[in-house]
């Protein structure tokens, strides 16, 4: 699962958890992005931070892991290198990649695209506002549905509105105690 996760957030750990039992995964790795293609980063958080962050929220769950692979890479994390390289290091591995319905509606237009179909299975997830139902190549998952984005979040954050509940706590509690997303 990859995005820049800025910051990670309740839906981002629910899409993960429902897909890692639908798709009877080994394990759900989060790879957070170096320089997203399609977004510009916030310019509030380091990507130790962002780090930190997922650590947090995923350290009690022992089938969630940080792979650092696009932030060791740096430079524009494109998907398709990611799982090139995966692939590459892990031959015997079927990977999927989760998404969300905002990139299921954009996946063609994706860095190399017809060739990272190949290397890798898509699961998506609905997402309110986007038209992901006819999605070629992608293998859908039901789920909650949840109106929820790190955009919302850091404006909420920015505002010092309470965010309990939409962020794992121990994530929550770092971005309090390091002053992160403050106006």
């Amino acid at each position: 699962m990859g995005g820049t996760f800025d910051p990670i957030h309740i839906a981002h750990l629910i899409m993960a958890n429902e897909a890692y039992h639908a798709l009877s995964l080994d394990e759900v790795r989060f790879l957070p992005n170096a320089v997203p293609p399609h977004k510009k980063l916030s310019s509030q958080t380091s990507v130790e931070d962002r780090c930190r962050l997922i650590e947090k929220s995923i350290e009690d769950v022992p089938y969630f892991k940080l792979d650092l692979t696009e932030i060791q890479r740096e430079g524009t994390s494109y998907t398709f290198d990611t799982i090139s390289h995966l692939t590459h290091h892990e031959p015997d591995t079927a990977f999927f990649f989760i998404i969300g319905g905002d990139m299921i509606e954009s996946l063609q237009t994706w860095h190399r695209i017809e060739e990272l179909m190949c290397l890798v299975t898509f699961a998506g997830f609905e997402r309110p506002g986007y038209q992901s139902g006819q999605a070629d190549h992608v293998t859908m998952i039901s789920g909650p549905v949840m109106e929820l984005s790190s955009t919302v979040i850091r404006k909420r954050l920015a505002e010092k509105q309470d965010c309990r509940y939409l962020i794992h706590d121990r994530a929550y509690r770092y971005i309090l105690e390091e002053g992160l997303y403050e106006a």
